[in-house]
């Protein structure tokens, strides 16, 4: 997890310098003006003495993390009402009873984080270990229980909904990304994107599911090919590219899973201009649900961290998506966007 931080924001200096300086004691402060580029990164709790327009504006930059952030808001004039995540103090109170209410709330948030590190870290290695498991016997034809992969994708679930896809991500990527750091990603993306764009419980689990599973033919690819740190020669390409028939035909060969996940296992290589494989497909014929995995399974290959190359930021491999015309779905990669450039792993 990043080093905990306080948001100071003002536009009073001497203010925010008297601030910072006392909050400095307890733990790190981050002061901005209103102007300023916010320190990347999710803090533990914001203190904003701001003006209505500025107020707006870095309160909408806190509501993009989840779970949301606490806050003290030194309110000038009215409309600002509290809730259960926001302290309103008046624009004139004295610094003694800001700094009094701050060192509460940075006390509670702290301890918090560190629960929610725990739970997250917990949840990332139960998960690794399913996936590593369920790998391992894929490769020497064993069982892949269905209710394994239920136990793998309710830990995904849970841990995006709860922590946000930016900690489950930099949690993943603490070490180079490998084939089970690269499944676990592309499932927290599908659980973060299908929950941003309103999906029903059912269908998120069966997208988290669907990331979970996609690159389940890898398990049966030789080692020296998945870890290649270099262009694969025509035949090792040729092998490689067979992943996905022979994840479907896994999963066919197992029984109890169903159709639509199956047919993302297949198709996620698949491309709407039709120079995808391993059938094809174009247009109307990839399903969204393929549409969707193949965003977030491009998207995670250009931005993880390998030995042998540095990962691109999320803007640079967006404007690869984007540039990359006829492959993936547009009006789906546009919904994408917002919630990826934010993302704090590539901060």
């Amino acid at each position: 997890m990043r080093e905990a931080f306080v948001q100071l924001v003002s536009d009073r200096p001497s203010e925010r310098a008297a601030l910072a300086r006392a909050i400095g004691f307890v733990t790190t402060c981050r002061p901005h003006a209103p102007g300023d580029t916010p320190h990347p990164g999710r803090p533990v709790f914001a203190l904003l003495d701001l003006p209505p327009p500025a107020l707006a504006n870095w309160t909408r930059r806190l509501d993009r993390f989840t779970p949301a952030v606490p806050r003290i808001v030194l309110a000038r004039g009215e409309g600002i009402k509290p809730d259960a995540n926001t302290l309103v103090l008046p624009a004139g109170a004295t610094r003694e009873s800001i700094l009094s209410r701050a060192f509460v709330l940075i006390e509670a948030a702290t301890r918090a984080a560190e629960a929610l590190a725990r739970r997250l870290n917990e949840r990332a290695k139960a998960a690794r270990t399913l996936v590593t498991d369920l790998f391992d016997s894929a490769a020497i034809g064993g069982a892949l229980p269905p209710q394994d992969i239920e136990r793998g994708t309710e830990l995904v679930l849970a841990a995006v909904s709860e922590a946000g896809i930016s900690a489950w991500l930099a949690e993943l990527w603490q070490h180079d990304a490998g084939l089970y750091e690269h499944t676990l990603s592309v499932a927290g993306l599908c659980a973060s994107f299908g929950a941003r764009i309103g999906l029903s419980r059912a269908d998120l689990t069966r997208l988290a599911r669907a990331g979970l599973l996609h690159d389940l033919g890898k398990s049966r690819i030789p080692k020296e090919i998945l870890d290649k740190p270099g262009r694969l020669d025509a035949n090792e390409m040729r092998l490689m590219k067979r992943h996905p028939e022979i994840g479907a035909s896994l999963l066919i060969a197992e029984g109890g899973y169903d159709a639509e996940v199956i047919h993302v296992v297949r198709h996620h290589h698949e491309r709407l201009d039709g120079t995808g494989y391993p059938d094809g497909l174009k247009g109307s014929q990839i399903a969204d649900l393929v549409r969707i995995v193949s965003i977030c399974d491009v998207f995670c290959a250009l931005t993880e961290r390998r030995a042998y190359r540095q990962p691109a930021k999320p803007a640079e491999a967006l404007a690869i998506m984007v540039e990359t015309r006829g492959h993936l779905d547009p009006v789906l990669l546009k919904a994408f966007t917002p919630s990826m450039l934010a993302c704090e792993p590539f901060a």
